[in-house]
């Protein structure tokens, strides 16, 4: 199933449950943690984690380190710092928000770390409507890990992202092999993927589309609405890459940026302090 509406797939505590077995692929991974004050006890098994605020503030107690995680409003707000949970970890979350697990399964063990907003890169990509802002918090050239990685795109109102369509579903040395996840908040909006599948849907907080191969793309945020997506990919190589393949139809597409300036809307958030 590509599209996983808001509320389909949860698993106690969770009120969002995705794992390569619920996927049907190997890597790639995300769960969603509504707590109002309490405390969540898990643990990662064989999968790294980040714990990324979308709203709210939290600490975490992760294999005797102690971390606290200021967070945000929303992520519309402001960009959020975060924190790595590694393999085989015993892990308790505690405080007050919405907060998204990125998973992915992996070998090698890196330590618990916490990622301060101030470091996270915030790009503006594109041009024209086709603007977007990219926070890439754990980009491969941003953040170490094994397998994950994982970043933030927010699309004003009108705009459209993840444009032009592109895939990577087949190795090559323009093209990584990635299982991918949309997560997305505020809305509506519409998210497109086609090539091997074929799904045009609306989507608002809360949906999922999954993608295990084929072009995806646009990722298209109604004129009034800003939509926000969170990606979660992983896949078998060794080098983390997010290198991908354009729909040669579209390609052209970038060319015509360098005429155009970027939305003055941008970016839409940064670091709070």
């Amino acid at each position: 199933m590509t599209l996983v509406p808001a509320g389909s797939a949860t698993l106690a505590p969770w009120a969002l449950w995705i794992t390569p077995e619920s996927a049907g692929w190997t890597y790639t991974g995300l769960r969603l943690l509504n707590l109002s004050g309490e405390s969540v006890r898990f643990s990662t098994g064989d999968e790294e984690m980040l714990v990324l605020p979308l709203s709210g503030s939290c600490q975490i107690e992760c294999d005797g380190v102690r971390l606290a995680l200021e967070g945000r409003v929303s992520v519309f707000h402001a960009v959020s710092d975060f924190a790595y949970l590694p393999v085989g970890a015993t892990v308790r979350i505690t405080g007050a928000g919405r907060f998204a697990f990125p998973a992915a399964r992996a070998t090698r063990s890196f330590p618990v770390r916490y990622g301060p907003a101030r470091e996270v890169p915030v790009e503006v990509r594109g041009a024209g409507q086709a603007s977007r802002q990219v926070n890439g918090f754990c980009a491969p050239d941003a953040f170490d890990c094994d397998k994950l990685v994982a970043v933030e795109v927010l699309t004003p109102g009108g705009n459209w992202s993840s444009y032009p369509p592109h895939k990577h579903d087949s190795l090559s040395a323009r093209e990584a092999v990635l299982e991918e996840i949309y997560y997305f908040e505020g809305g509506p909006g519409y998210q497109r993927v086609y090539g091997t599948h074929d799904m045009l849907a609306e989507v608002s907080s809360g949906d999922v589309v999954l993608v295990p191969h084929g072009y995806h793309g646009p990722s298209m945020a109604a004129p009034g609405y800003d939509l926000y997506h969170l990606n979660v990919l992983a896949g078998p190589a060794k080098e983390r890459s997010m290198t991908a393949c354009d729909d040669p139809r579209h390609a052209w597409v970038r060319s015509s940026w360098a005429e155009q300036v970027a939305d003055p809307r941008l970016p839409m958030t940064k670091a709070s302090r």
